[in-house]
């Protein structure tokens, strides 16, 4: 098994439960992938039509297994130990559960058995592999200079080995999820990749360094539309400009005014005036500048996941361009390419139930 973060420590836990004696390979220093720096939130859409809307470019085939097995599977988790922190996710749209990431890790590791930590997949290695590397949102914000919301060693191993045993891609390679953050000089760590997230975009002015209006005049819930906008333009930066009645705002369980504050607290570009001229920024008219005061954040993409990468069945079984499998190979978590495409669903719950697919195929196949 390629990678220890969530898809790979399940296809090793459940592989082990079935007999199987599995060996699992991470490139990097530790354990958790970019589970670990996660929310711990494990969801799905709470209606399939609605995953559909919102996910249009996704897989159909992909989008139904994660919901109808997510449930079992999250129950699955918790048999191992995992603790649980929440299970109401904060959104009506969405269900699952809120998992502390750490207790997760530990929770699967012990059940998967060691994991060999810096040791990446050999190029000739022979026999069943399961692809579980993260995907490449290190690659992506490398090529595009943003900033990196995920773990530092998701570069595309996964997809590389797969196109290198003649694998198909799915979905658009250049689509990723992310969020966006203060931008630098402010200082963002591991730790604030999830608290230092600007969310309010649907309450804000967001313009460009030039003052250009930046993304759709409807954004889509999870905003990750807006974040792909503002990738587009000059250094993936944006200002977020908001006014009195948008700061006292209610976004899941924090205001506005809170998203600010902690942007300034970090060390970020914040600006505070009681006038729209006291900002020193060029910004067109806009209605949703009218209460005083007024503050300005200057964000910058951030990468968080990758949404396009391997083609893989319902069976996590990696496919050729003519729709065969390739026999011993199979992939989960964001290696997968194409069930969120053209919108937003939980990475860690596609990374789950393709994991645990993974796990069982291979189970049945070479066990």
């Amino acid at each position: 098994i390629a990678g220890a973060g969530m898809a790979g420590l399940v296809a090793g836990a459940r592989a082990r439960q079935l007999g199987l004696e599995p060996v699992v390979l991470e490139k990097g220093s530790r354990p958790g992938g970019s589970m670990l720096l996660s929310s711990g939130v494990v969801w799905r859409h709470r209606e399939l039509d609605e995953f559909r809307v919102e996910c249009p470019g996704g897989d159909p085939a992909l989008q139904r297994l994660v919901h109808e097995r997510l449930e079992e599977a999250l129950d699955w988790l918790e048999s191992l130990g995992a603790p649980v922190l929440e299970r109401d996710t904060g959104n009506p749209r969405t269900v699952g559960r809120r998992f502390d990431t750490y207790g997760l890790t530990e929770a699967l590791g012990r059940t998967a058995g060691e994991v060999h930590l810096r040791r990446p997949v050999p190029l000739d290695h022979e026999g069943p592999l399961v692809l579980a590397t993260g995907g490449f949102p290190a690659a992506v914000a490398e090529r595009l200079r943003l900033i990196l919301r995920a773990n530092p060693w998701s570069t595309g191993d996964g997809l590389w080995l797969a196109r290198r045993r003649g694998a198909a891609t799915a979905g658009d390679l250049d689509e990723f999820y992310g969020r966006n953050l203060p931008a630098p000089p402010a200082r963002v760590d591991e730790a604030g990749l999830v608290g230092l997230a600007q969310v309010y975009g649907r309450f804000a002015l967001v313009v460009d360094l030039a003052g250009e209006r930046v993304g759709p005049d409807v954004l889509s819930w999870s905003e990750v539309d807006l974040v792909q906008a503002t990738a587009r333009r000059s250094w993936g930066r944006a200002w977020y400009v908001v006014d009195g009645r948008a700061l006292r705002e209610r976004v899941r369980d924090r205001i506005v005014e809170e998203m600010v504050a902690a942007a300034e607290e970090a060390g970020g570009e914040v600006r505070r005036s009681d006038t729209l001229e006291g900002l020193g920024l060029d910004l067109p008219v806009s209605d949703r500048l009218v209460e005083p005061p007024f503050a300005a954040v200057l964000v910058q993409a951030a990468v968080t996941q990758t949404l396009g990468g391997v083609r893989v069945d319902r069976e996590a079984r990696v496919l050729r361009g003519d729709g065969t499998a390739i026999e011993g190979l199979y992939a989960a978590g964001a290696d997968v390419g194409a069930v969120a495409s053209g919108g937003w669903s939980s990475g860690l719950a596609a990374a789950l139930v393709l994991g645990l697919a993974a796990a069982e195929t291979a189970a049945a196949e070479v066990g």
